[in-house]
């Protein structure tokens, strides 16, 4: 972003960001080195954002500045397209300008509109599936934990300065290396805590990939994790066992309000932990630079599986030193979402399908390749996909569980990767967010009629799909 030529009206966001840090405006121009004055003109939108201002709000606010500029809200933007489009509010017509100023100007109004939206489709889901609430399913009236603990990691841009810089300290305290990492992490388990890594069958794990035994002062893994998968694990534990103050004040710091939410927040900043701790930042994102992106060398180079090379992918957000943003997803075969990273790049639909016309569905066909496509969504925004299939161990007598990771990001940054050079000339396949909220009329891979556009049923004329628009 050229600070210097672009002018960023922002003040709903800056307003935003002093509340959420419990600062009154006469606090946050001083941290800012601004008169009351000023700042107070910067959030009623009288004045741009100057260079001066940005870096300031870098270094003060520990972000990354690009989340101020105008359109850095797809999410947003799409979760109130879904809202709009939802029949309780479908006859208001409100068009994307209209929801776009919305986002622009009273962000908080916006944010609390989608989350009103999110749990009514919540409550609606749990009544039409009574049999998961009594299972112990979402409370109807709030978001389910998961999409809670996204929305916590969305607002943080997957990044966390604090866990970057203890996961930096600890790792050069134990000089660890790619050769002897997993050797010094189990030593380093045994003489500060006792504890003994042993290894053992399916029979004894019970389809476990790790279980802490203190009364026996075992970490026991399965012998069926991958030579990948292990140090993973030990790096995961260290994290629990040795950052828990630090963890705890990330977690409270989120502001979830369930003990479940909490839990899945504090196990996802532990795995971020060790995440950090095996590609070490500035290293992971130097090399990253050097071979242009290409995932399977950084995998490696650090002795990473894809999906999590392509996790730390997603954290590059430090504010004097980023990388490109990158979006990632992870899918099973009936397309079921069970890890998403939005990075501000790629919006996503909070409920239904992806577009069956994504790549990311290939890899389920053809396992053992990258799966590269540039790919156009219906506002015309181009971005480059990488897609692979990835397995990991399942329960005694299970085959193993088969899902496909997807990371990219803008096609404006994807010159800056080594997979764009074989999609330079290629046309952009159009693809959908979800069929529910896909503009285009005719898709022969329409599994259900749009929520934007009125459907129309002619039994004369039968169109490439089952869901023809009055457009056809």
């Amino acid at each position: 972003m050229d600070l210097q030529a672009e002018k960023i009206f922002a003040g709903a966001r800056l307003r935003r960001l002093r509340r959420e840090r419990g600062l009154t405006q006469a606090d946050a121009a001083d941290l800012l080195g601004l008169s009351p004055s000023y700042l107070n003109l910067l959030e009623r939108n009288q004045r741009p954002v100057t260079a001066r201002v940005l870096l300031a709000l870098a270094q003060a606010f520990d972000i990354d500045v690009r989340s101020l500029a105008e359109g850095s809200d797809r999410q947003l933007i799409t979760d109130l397209e879904a809202a709009a489009a939802d029949p309780a509010l479908a006859a208001l017509e409100l068009d994307r300008t209209e929801l776009t100023e919305l986002a622009e100007t009273q962000p908080r109004a916006a944010e609390a509109l989608t989350q009103m939206h999110q749990a009514y489709r919540s409550a609606a889901e749990s009544s039409a599936d009574l049999a998961a609430q009594l299972q112990g399913g979402d409370q109807p009236g709030r978001l389910n934990d998961t999409e809670a603990v996204r929305n916590a990691i969305d607002r943080r841009n997957n990044y966390f300065a604090a866990i970057e810089a203890a996961a930096d300290e600890f790792g050069a305290s134990l000089k660890l290396t790619l050769d002897n990492r997993v050797t010094v992490l189990e030593e380093r388990l045994k003489t500060e805590h006792g504890i003994v890594v042993r290894t053992f069958e399916d029979a004894v794990m019970g389809g476990a990939r790790q279980r802490m035994d203190f009364h026996t002062r075992r970490l026991m893994l399965s012998d069926r994790l991958s030579p990948l998968a292990r140090p993973m694990q030990l790096a995961t534990t260290m994290a629990l066992l040795e950052f828990d103050d630090l963890l705890d004040r990330q977690v409270k710091d989120a502001g979830l309000e369930t003990k479940a939410e909490q839990a899945l927040y504090r196990m996802g900043l532990a795995r971020y932990f060790a995440g950090a701790l095996l590609a070490p930042y500035e290293t992971f994102l130097t090399s990253a630079e050097k071979l242009r992106y290409d995932i399977e060398s950084l995998q490696r180079q650090f002795g990473l599986g894809f999906e999590a090379t392509c996790h730390r992918l997603t954290t590059l957000h430090r504010p004097d030193r980023s990388g490109i943003p990158f979006f990632m997803v992870r899918i099973d075969p009936a397309g079921n979402v069970s890890k998403r990273f939005g990075s501000g790049v790629l919006p996503f639909a909070r409920s239904g399908g992806s577009c069956p016309k994504w790549s990311l569905f290939e890899a389920f066909r053809a396992q053992e390749r990258l799966h590269t496509q540039r790919f156009a969504l219906p506002d015309n925004s181009e971005y480059l996909s990488i897609a692979k299939a990835v397995s990991r161990p399942a329960g005694p007598n299970e085959p193993p569980v088969l899902q496909a990771v997807a990371v990219g990001c803008e096609w404006a940054r994807a010159d800056e990767t080594i997979f764009a050079d074989a999609l330079l000339h290629r046309t952009a396949t159009p693809v959908g967010i979800t069929c529910r909220l896909c503009e285009r009329a005719a898709c022969s891979h329409r599994a259900f009629p749009s929520m934007q556009r009125e459907m129309s049923v002619n039994p004369w004329r039968q169109a490439a799909g089952p869901y023809a628009s009055d457009e056809l």
